[in-house]
């Protein structure tokens, strides 16, 4: 069951998008939560979420033997070193890192070439406790994803997949998340899909995820083949879906259902 997605990005990124822009501004998944859920996410001791943070702070300040290294000695005990507006840019462009880097691939490449490490493989769970620990410094921040200049083009290619049909179900992103948004699902209430919460702890599946896990979730829901874990395609609608949340919070970790 492969996809219509074997058309090469390239071609993709010049197909004109008619479809009519729903979205009028960002709004938090938060805001479709029913009360109980939100006073979850805003409890540090009752958000489960949190056991992922405390995990990513001990690999955060592990010291190996024979290492000489942690991730603490760069930026500090606790990240107290971190610029948390640049973590709200994230994804980011760094032609000296291979062009279009997301928190988790940032974060890996400090773990092998900073730390001497052998890389972790994408989605592992170390990794998404790392992203999760980092990510939650930034909380609060608004998410500030760079829209122009290099980033253009690749933000393009990554709408023309969020508006693509896959799988047997002939699906789109936009189906939910614009097209109905709002609207009621297998009693759920259909958000924005926005992405300014992730890592986040999903209920229904009982585990933090990632976004690019959670896009394989919905994609499996399309009767659909996921994409590889870290693969450019992922990367494209990490890139546009996190883009089009510009001016949220950073919740991580969120708790969605």
């Amino acid at each position: 069951m492969r996809r219509l997605a074997t058309l090469s990005l390239t071609l993709l990124s010049i197909m004109p998008l008619l479809l009519p822009r729903v979205l009028a501004a960002p709004v938090s998944g938060y805001a479709f939560l029913d009360e109980s859920t939100r006073t979850m996410q805003d409890d540090e001791f009752e958000n489960p979420g949190m056991v992922a943070v405390d995990h990513g702070s001990e690999l955060f300040h592990e010291h190996r033997e024979a290492e000489e290294y942690r991730c603490s000695d760069c930026h500090g005990e606790d990240g107290s070193e971190f610029d948390t507006r640049q973590l709200a840019r994230y994804p980011v462009f760094n032609p000296n890192i291979g062009g279009l880097l997301t928190l988790q691939e940032r974060i890996n490449y400090c773990w092998e070439i900073s730390m001497d490490r052998f890389p972790l493989t994408a989605g592992h769970s170390d990794l998404i406790a790392l992203e999760t620990f980092v990510r939650n410094r930034a909380r609060g921040e608004k998410v500030d994803v760079q829209t122009d200049g290099e980033m253009a083009p690749l933000i393009a290619r990554g709408e023309v997949l969020y508006n693509m049909r896959f799988g047997q179900l002939d699906m789109a992103c936009r189906h939910c998340h614009v097209q109905h948004q709002g609207q009621m699902l297998r009693g759920q209430r259909l958000s924005q899909g926005q992405a300014n919460g992730f890592p986040e702890y999903r209920l229904g599946r009982g585990r933090i995820t990632s976004l690019q896990q959670r896009l394989s979730e919905c994609f499996v829901s399309f009767r659909a083949d996921p994409y590889e874990a870290g693969s450019e395609e992922y990367k494209m609608l990490e890139l546009y879906i996190m883009s089009r949340g510009n001016g949220l919070e950073i919740e991580s970790p969120a708790v969605r259902f």
